[in-house]
């Protein structure tokens, strides 16, 4: 089970990304993201999602490895703000890992593999680049299989989407025990203002 009511989990950002090539009308392609918070491990354990993103990207990518490294520009862009309101909480953050399953996508991003047709290559995704170097995110490989952010990316079956279904959503188990806590300690209100 994911879900705990007895365990706390550290407040550090944890992101996967992912992309569907060409599964859009008009060539477009699927970038996915799934965001929770865990610890700062090589592979961190998921503890149920924070956010879950599934968005269109907007231009026709040429190859599976540039909407894959579309997907993490889009992830990377999307983290920005929960790793700012997480530091103003008081949490701070190291660099937030992503998790990506494309080894050329994560050999752009880390320059570990330089594109021979560079200007092929939006210029936006170099701005991975740069907040890499500025340890803001740590971009690392995964296999596909684990990647969390894959169900937001494709065309599944109704098995599959069952199958999933107490991964991604909160057990009823758990549902029903916060609402009776809740039953159990009423809140008291006290008129503040006055309504004219």
């Amino acid at each position: 089970m994911l879900f705990s009511l007895t365990e706390k989990s550290s407040m550090v950002l944890n992101v996967h990304s992912d992309a569907s090539y060409l599964i859009e009308p008009k060539a477009r392609s699927r970038a996915g993201g799934h965001y929770f918070m865990s610890d700062n491990a090589p592979d961190p354990t998921d503890n149920g999602a924070v956010l879950n993103i599934a968005q269109v990207m907007k231009n026709v990518m040429s190859s599976a490895a540039e909407a894959e490294i579309g997907a993490l520009f889009i992830n990377s862009r999307q983290a920005i703000p929960a790793r700012t309101t997480l530091i103003e909480m008081g949490h701070e953050q190291p660099p937030t890992p992503i998790q990506t399953d494309n080894t050329t996508a994560l050999g752009f991003v880390s320059k570990n593999l330089q594109p021979k047709a560079t200007k092929s290559t939006d210029m936006k995704f170099w701005w991975m680049r740069d907040r890499s170097d500025r340890k803001q995110f740590r971009y690392y490989w995964g296999a596909g299989k684990g990647n969390r952010a894959d169900y937001w990316t494709k065309h599944f079956c109704p098995a599959h989407h069952k199958q999933m279904r107490p991964s991604i959503l909160t057990p009823s188990k758990l549902l029903d025990a916060l609402r009776s806590s809740k039953r159990q300690a009423p809140h008291v209100f006290k008129a503040t203002s006055r309504v004219c």
